[in-house]
């Protein structure tokens, strides 16, 4: 197999000609399960784990593979397994915070070139929840594309696709519909020779479904929704990494239960961008958008240009990034304070070391 075909970039090859090391030979992450991955390289298909020097200078979780990295692995093919002993560098990564209180990041996909955010046209489609989607999507590095599914059941789909458009500005939209067939020819567009693509969803918007629509067989398990909220049993309980026949990368995910934001300001802008456009009309520069005279973000909403939910999903997600970014800092600070402790404790045991000499 080419490694042109899983997706290799030149900046992976450059990255593994500096390691500079005999014997060590590109690979794709291509499944993970928890700490176990399977690997694929140019002529095999083999499980990996990480080496014990990498697994002691990983400080953080994102310091180790996701599927769709890219890692510099010594292969053992007659065994069928490898070792990972360098990350190579990603290009972009799909992000959140990790659930619950602990602020850190959790990948969950890595080298993707586009998106699809998938969503349910039945009872759970929710639009607030696509601007979640979206604000993670754009900083990620890939392309969002928003896939509407089971476009045979919607029966106000024209209002539905203009809901989203609202809140997606600039972004893709596709309806698509296993049942029928309608939107799949469109998101082959996106499945370029050597481009990933990665889908995301919550449990029961038909993900696996797709999946095997564009592989063009049942490779994945699916299951019935529930007719009252039309939430499913989730079927995918790994990542994983698909070649598509005709070309093209895919990688499922499971659900996300909780869609925590590990994002910044300027990816907020980029889902928000008509509300960064009527702040740059202000006529104060640091309108802070309550009372002051000439705000040109109150005057949309008085005028019902900017809807008051837009509005109020985009105050709710600003305050969320604003409080991960303090959490942030928080962490760094604690983990410069451990870092300098273990420094203090170090330099004691090398001082009574040398006075017990």
């Amino acid at each position: 197999m080419a490694l042109t075909d899983l997706g290799i970039r030149p900046i992976h090859s450059n990255a593994l000609i500096l390691l500079e090391r005999p014997g060590l030979e590109a690979a794709r992450i291509v499944r993970q399960d928890r700490e176990r991955f399977r690997i694929q390289t140019a002529s095999n298909s083999i499980s990996g784990e990480v080496s014990g020097r990498y697994r002691n200078n990983a400080t953080r979780s994102s310091d180790f593979p996701v599927v769709g990295d890219w890692v510099a692995v010594v292969a053992r093919p007659s065994a069928g397994t490898a070792t990972i002993h360098n990350l190579l560098p990603r290009f972009s990564s799909f992000s959140r915070k990790v659930a619950g209180d602990n602020t850190e990041e959790q990948l969950v996909a890595a080298n993707v070139d586009s998106v699809f955010l998938v969503s349910g046209l039945d009872h759970d489609f929710n639009v607030r929840r696509i601007e979640r989607y979206v604000t993670l999507a754009w900083n990620s590095g890939a392309l969002p594309v928003i896939v509407l599914n089971k476009t045979d059941v919607a029966g106000d789909l024209d209002e539905k696709i203009i809901s989203v458009e609202e809140v997606a500005s600039g972004v893709d939209i596709v309806g698509v519909s296993a049942v029928t067939g309608e939107g799949f020819s469109e998101l082959r567009k996106y499945l370029k020779p050597g481009e990933t693509v990665a889908l995301l969803g919550s449990s029961g918007v038909g993900k696996s479904t797709i999946v095997n629509s564009l592989l063009g067989e049942d490779r994945l398990r699916t299951a019935e929704v529930r007719g009252d909220d039309s939430r499913g049993r989730h079927t995918t309980t790994s990542r994983e990494l698909f070649l598509i026949p005709d070309g093209g990368i895919l990688i499922d995910t499971p659900r996300m239960r909780e869609l925590q934001l590990w994002a910044d300001e300027e990816s907020l802008q980029g889902s928000f961008s008509e509300i960064g456009e009527l702040a740059s009309n202000c006529r104060f520069s640091d309108c802070r958008h309550e009372s002051e005279p000439g705000c040109a973000i109150r005057e949309a909403l008085e005028r019902g240009e900017l809807s008051i939910d837009r509005h109020q999903s985009f105050l709710k997600l600003q305050k969320e990034i604003a409080y991960l970014d303090r959490r942030k800092s928080d962490s760094n600070y604690e983990e410069r304070r451990h870092d300098r402790a273990l420094g203090r404790m170090y330099k004691d045991v090398q001082r009574h070391n040398r006075k017990n000499k």
